[in-house]
């Protein structure tokens, strides 16, 4: 996309986004211009997610390192990943279930079941379908490579714990919200949602991301 139109496109969203949502609004003002990190479309992007599931950033990150540097390429790729053994991914510090997950997307990728050039074409309930039919991606990591990677401009991670404790924050939820309730709240941002996430997300201490 070219940088002006991406600059407009922007500040569309932004002025779509302080009209509809007063609550929002005072969000944009004190976190700031949109700045977003995306990463590529790619198969390591997808392993990346898989190894950080349920795990701190902190050692994730070194996981995620050692594996790269296992295999050998300086990029993941499925042909690399399916070269190592079963001890080496283990001494890297990957469990027996996240291997599994790893190895299936790896295989599905090199088959071409799941082509990342194609799923720059599909709709985002397509690339959901396809990518959680892959072992261990569920819905939000889909949604996370939806946002983050394939820069969907209107993704709601409704079910994401961060987005729902920021609602509750934000919004006076005594309790916190179901994501039907998040949901209902987010038609008005749309068509804008992640960018709405992402200025929810950074209300918390935390990073969000895949």
């Amino acid at each position: 996309m070219h940088a002006a139109t991406a600059v407009f496109r922007m500040q569309r969203a932004l002025l779509h986004l302080r009209a509809a949502d007063p609550v929002l609004a005072r969000v944009i003002d004190q976190v700031g211009p949109y700045s977003v990190e995306y990463l590529k479309p790619d198969f390591e992007t997808l392993v990346r997610s898989i190894v950080f599931q349920q795990l701190s950033g902190k050692v994730a990150r070194v996981i995620f390192n050692r594996l790269v540097e296992a295999a050998g390429n300086g990029r993941l790729t499925p042909e690399s990943v399916l070269k190592l053994r079963t001890p080496r991914l283990r001494a890297v510090g990957l469990s027996g279930q996240k291997i599994s997950y790893i190895r299936d997307l790896a295989r599905r990728a090199r088959s071409g079941e799941i082509d990342f050039a194609q799923l720059q074409c599909m709709t985002d309930e397509e690339v959901c379908r396809a990518l959680t039919a892959v072992k261990g991606i569920g819905l939000w990591t889909a949604q996370m490579f939806l946002i983050f990677a394939l820069r969907r401009p209107d993704v709601m991670p409704s079910g994401d714990l961060g987005i729902r404790a920021a609602v509750r924050k934000l919004y006076g939820f005594e309790e916190m919200p179901k994501p039907s309730q998040v949901e209902q709240l987010a038609q008005k941002w749309r068509p804008y949602c992640s960018v709405a996430s992402w200025y929810l997300w950074r209300t918390l201490d935390g990073q969000a991301g895949l």
